[in-house]
């Protein structure tokens, strides 16, 4: 495992949290990211007080389908071709 910080604390549980300054963050943003998303601790600190957490996104809920079901109307010819627009992108 590759350490971009300076600072590697390792608490009782054997678990490694990575604290790593704003100027190292910014230059190292995208493997930070990568890091956070396979489930690293990273906390981006301030002259090395912690500010924030990095973690991965955990949606919050499920999607729901169909939301606007009844409430809109779709024409039945949607679809359908018609000459004047394909003129303007086609030409005659």
């Amino acid at each position: 495992m590759t350490y971009i910080g300076n600072i590697d604390l390792n608490y009782g549980g054997g678990a490694i949290i990575m604290i790593i300054n704003i100027s190292e963050a910014k230059a190292n943003f995208s493997k930070l990211i990568e890091m956070a998303y396979h489930g690293e601790e990273v906390t981006i600190a301030k002259n090395n007080l912690p500010l924030v957490d990095l973690v991965a996104h955990q949606p919050k809920r499920k999607r729901t389908l169909g939301l606007l079901e009844g409430k809109i109307n779709i024409p039945d010819d949607f679809l359908k071709e018609d000459d004047d627009i394909n003129a303007l992108f086609y030409g005659d």
